[in-house]
């Protein structure tokens, strides 16, 4: 890969931009150079924020001069894209998601007219038909197969964008809505372009919509509070396993929910970004199975 691009947002922010396209490779790196900065501890680094194919520190200038913070950062950087590593320590997370439900169809069916590309389907319909599957049932096989790597959390507080780990050629990609809603449901499993998403809190959306998790990703009652770092479930470079249930299992989930006993299912894992690029099914299953031998 090239060197990343460096530039300023006003005083207080660096922006580094590995790659102008979003891919594994791309996301990847800006896994390390994020890790690796944390790691520094950086005085006069208040935030590092990571995205796609990007990441964004903002700083105090008074503390540490923009200059000084971007030789240390192309330091990382050098650091990280010449070396043969290819490892990162992360995690596998299932998510339990009711496919085609009644509280995304209802989202679903005051948004057609004027704001979707085809106002007689729904978008499980639709999906199928952009990325030419006989039906919806075998976009969500499709959708659920393979896992996903979370490339970034943000744009809303708590929320996931998942890259879906297979080749290029069958990456699923389907356009966000012509026009935007006014209201998605919370924990709505969305998609737009090659990226899934789960809406953490009510609120507008334009990305197709095919079920509902079945368990909070967002506690905001957790801020400022000893439990913090809990508010928010994933982080960048988890590895996420979408598992179908239907309705019974959904509410089971719920009643777990709400009397504070349900717990996602989850691996300490080791992802290894080579053997994801060069085995891709074959290492997808390997990942997967570890839930099945230690999944809690």
């Amino acid at each position: 890969m090239t060197r990343a691009r460096y530039t300023y947002g006003g005083d207080e922010f660096l922006f580094v931009e590995v790659s102008e396209e979003m891919s594994l490779a791309a996301n990847f790196t800006v896994t390390l150079i994020a890790r690796e900065l944390q790691e520094h501890h950086l005085n006069g680094v208040i935030e590092i924020c990571p995205a796609n194919a990007s990441l964004l520190i903002r700083f105090n200038p008074e503390v540490i001069a923009p200059g000084d913070l971007e030789d240390s950062v192309r330091s990382i950087e050098e650091k990280v894209t010449d070396s043969a590593n290819s490892v990162v320590p992360t995690r596998i997370i299932e998510v339990p998601v009711w496919y085609d439900d009644p509280v995304t169809a209802e989202v679903v069916s005051r948004f057609r007219e004027g704001y979707h590309q085809d106002p007689s389907g729904n978008d499980l319909d639709y999906a199928a038909t952009v990325n030419g599957l006989e039906d919806a049932s075998a976009f969500i096989r499709a959708h659920h197969q393979s896992p996903w790597i979370v490339s970034m959390v943000g744009f809303v507080a708590g929320l996931p964008f998942m890259y879906q780990l297979v080749d290029r050629e069958h990456q699923l990609e389907v356009p966000k809505y012509l026009s935007p809603r006014t209201d998605t449901a919370p924990l709505t499993v969305g998609h737009g372009g090659c990226f899934a998403v789960i809406y953490s809190v009510r609120g507008a959306g334009g990305y197709q919509m095919f079920g509902i998790a079945a368990a909070p990703i967002y506690h905001p009652e957790l801020q400022g509070t000893d439990q913090e770092d809990q508010m928010i479930l994933f982080r960048p470079g988890d590895i996420v396993k979408f598992r179908p249930v239907e309705e019974a299992e959904y509410r089971r989930i719920q009643q777990e929910v709400e009397a504070g006993s349900f717990r996602y299912r989850q691996v300490p894992i080791d992802f290894d970004m080579e053997r994801a690029l060069e085995e891709g099914a074959v290492y997808n299953t390997e990942l997967v199975e570890a839930l099945n031998v230690d999944g809690r």
